[in-house]
């Protein structure tokens, strides 16, 4: 149903065939998230947070999972064959719709599979729907396989303003 909030988005659907599929977070989604958070690494969860995070807090995980479907957005990725949570990629756009910040994580056992790729095209088709026109990804210069990935998607990358340990890539929609 909440799915429907969506304008001309695609929220739901198999993004690899036969393999995952992709749906909207909805509240009582909390635990399988937690449970993801639980299974990366501390590295990776400092790139997907570009903070040293030892855990996800709870308030983290509500204001992830309590989207408003019109400016925020967590797409979920489950394996088909059994139900498993193995990707989180959170949306958040500004007010006006201009641009829109995207942040993935992946469970270890589906990294390289992938899920990255194949999960940003469908985050950005989606917000290209929503009629953002700019796509922003913010990284930590050490997390060098996510820039890449972002630079063969077409999207441009420079220094972050004010922090030298974070890029800035971004991508005009219009492009893709």
């Amino acid at each position: 149903e909440h799915c429907r909030q969506y304008e001309r988005a695609p929220c739901e659907g198999r993004i690899v065939p036969g393999a995952v599929v992709v749906r909207s977070a909805v509240p009582d989604d909390e635990d399988i998230l937690s449970a993801l958070f639980a299974s990366l690494g501390r590295e990776d969860l400092r790139f997907r947070f570009l903070s040293p995070l030892k855990t996800v807090g709870q308030d983290v995980l509500s204001m992830m999972t309590h989207v408003d479907h019109k400016q925020t957005e967590n797409f979920l990725v489950f394996d088909e064959a059994n139900k498993r949570l193995v990707a989180s990629a959170m949306l958040a756009s500004d007010s006006e719709r201009e641009c829109a910040e995207v942040a993935l994580a992946v469970h270890p056992d589906y990294k390289h599979r992938g899920v990255s790729w194949t999960l940003l095209e469908h985050v950005a088709r989606a917000a290209k729907a929503l009629g953002i026109k700019k796509l922003q990804s913010i990284e930590d210069r050490a997390h060098r396989e996510a820039i890449k990935l972002e630079q063969e998607m077409g999207f441009v990358s420079k220094a972050y303003p004010g922090d030298a340990t974070l890029m800035l890539l971004e991508v005009d929609l219009a492009d893709l």
